[in-house]
């Protein structure tokens, strides 16, 4: 057990460390190219800045691809999806940090403004939509969740009580506690919110339970020898179960609220991208030909 426990952890500080150097890297390049004065070696109209022009504009056509490859099975040819996201992710970050550099982090021409504000607008979606996305795909035992698996292990948690179902209203505490700081509320805006409180309300849920265990073995060792010999061990199993079926059902009615999110960001983000295409195109045309 310890091992798989070390594995999975293994698993998600790997997940982890990459998205944090990137971003790492990114800011640095940001805050850099901002205070860099760049205007005295890189101009948006030829040489070096041109040329980054050309490539983080072609790096945004190019994440066409991603969306084509979705669509069409006939292009399967070209890869799997998996790696497929996650190139469409990199251009993603690329190619607009690339157009940032190419205009030298300034403000130009209307056309020129107009894409670099769409360009900036679509990137940030972007963001929004792969945080989303993590978290709708995160992940409880080094593999990916469907709601069916995480309601499968909510419910077997919860046919699990044999260890603490001898405790005095242990477990309709338990279930109170759930009720209250797990379960989200019934009106939109309140789900909504309830997102970003997850981590606070588990942790306040986990030290309810534990006190509420606590209780409850204090109670029945008095009542009971066995109890009292076996205190420590049934506490730690009422502790874990505890634990792990607050994580269910945290983790169900997160998916299924990040679920609706990702479907109405997808809604603008297609729109959002389309509406850049025509603003950097239209950019081009107005460079080379006024």
């Amino acid at each position: 057990m310890n091992t798989i426990a070390a594995h999975i952890q293994h698993t998600k500080g790997q997940r982890l460390r990459w998205p944090l150097i990137w971003c790492v890297i990114v800011a640095g390049l940001v805050v850099w190219g901002m205070h860099a004065h760049l205007e005295r070696y890189i101009t948006p109209q030829r040489g070096l800045g041109y040329w980054l022009g050309i490539t983080g504009g072609s790096m945004m056509l190019l994440l066409l691809v991603y969306s084509a490859r979705k669509r069409f099975s006939w292009l399967r040819w070209m890869g799997g999806i998996p790696e497929w996201f996650q190139f469409h992710m990199t251009l993603g970050v690329v190619g607009p940090l690339l157009i940032l550099f190419h205009s030298n982090f300034r403000l130009g021409a209307t056309n020129s403004n107009v894409a670099l504000i769409c360009m900036l607008v679509v990137a940030g979606s972007g963001v929004i939509g792969r945080y989303i996305y993590t978290r709708l795909h995160a992940r409880m035992d080094g593999h990916e969740d469907t709601l069916e698996q995480l309601k499968a292990v909510g419910e077997r948690l919860r046919s699990q009580t044999t260890s603490i179902q001898f405790l005095p209203g242990l477990l309709e505490a338990i279930e109170g506690i759930e009720q209250r700081m797990i379960r989200p509320p019934r009106n939109p805006i309140g789900r909504f919110l309830h997102l970003f409180t997850g981590g606070m309300r588990s942790a306040i849920a986990r030290w309810l339970a534990r006190r509420e265990i606590t209780r409850a073995i204090q109670y029945a060792r008095r009542q009971d020898r066995v109890i009292a010999v076996n205190a420590q061990r049934i506490a730690q199993v009422a502790y874990r179960y505890a634990d792990r079926r607050f994580e269910a059902g945290r983790r169900a009615n997160e998916y299924q609220l990040y679920a609706r999110i990702f479907s109405l960001w997808h809604v603008l983000h297609i729109p959002l991208f389309f509406m850049l295409l025509i603003a950097g195109i239209v950019h081009v045309i107005a460079i080379n030909v006024y």
